[in-house]
């Protein structure tokens, strides 16, 4: 079974309470889950395997370490976009790729409109980004897609989760590893994350 994994620091605690704020802007809501996906990128990464190789550096030569494989984040649109940007940051060298999907409000099952992805699925490691780990659907769909194209190395990387949403991804793909922000209390009967922070594409687009 994936571990589970709830990211402990004092600056994620910090900016989890700008987001989760109602009277919080939309800039202001952007700018602090860019940085909370900076923040958390640290933790997931910890364990990515690296290589050896030789360096000059102005005085002598020596071993340093580079990644072994490639990361790719795939968000899920539209509020994965939100934590781009700061996983990017911190490993500028990863490619992107995207999944859009949208819950049926009435269902509350996700439907698949655009898909892709660049060609090293296979070899790489592959981060599902989206701030809200809810009904699972969404993410347990986007991760049935990299599988399709090979991914192996797959880790869930989110804000905010709750019981129900781990419980059924664990389920859908016990191979995948959970990072989340903070792991909150339940579901409610329409879908959202109680306290949560509402919706998080809505959040940050200005949307309604």
């Amino acid at each position: 079974m994936g571990k589970v994994v709830e990211i402990k620091h004092p600056l994620i605690d910090h900016k989890m309470a700008i987001i989760r704020n109602k009277l919080t802007d939309t800039k202001t809501f952007r700018e602090n889950v860019n940085e909370i996906g900076s923040l958390v990128t640290y933790e997931i990464t910890r364990d990515l395997l690296t290589r050896p190789i030789e360096v000059e550096t102005p005085i002598a030569k020596t071993i340093c370490y580079t990644l072994a494989k490639e990361v790719v984040i795939v968000p899920i649109l539209r509020a994965g976009l939100g934590m781009v940007d700061g996983i990017h940051n911190v490993i500028p060298t990863a490619k992107i790729g995207h999944v859009g999907l949208y819950r049926d409000e009435e269902t509350l099952e996700p439907k698949q409109y655009y898909a892709k992805f660049p060609d090293i699925m296979v070899e790489a490691t592959v981060l599902i980004v989206d701030p809200m780990l809810a009904t699972g659907g969404s993410a347990i769909a986007a991760i049935n897609l990299v599988k399709n194209r090979g991914a192996k190395d797959i880790r869930f990387v989110g804000l905010v989760g709750c019981p129900e949403g781990i419980k059924a991804l664990q389920k859908a793909h016990p191979d995948v590893d959970i990072y989340l922000a903070v792991i909150d209390d339940h579901l409610n009967k329409v879908g959202y994350i109680v306290p949560g922070l509402g919706d998080a594409g809505d959040r940050l687009f200005g949307t309604k």
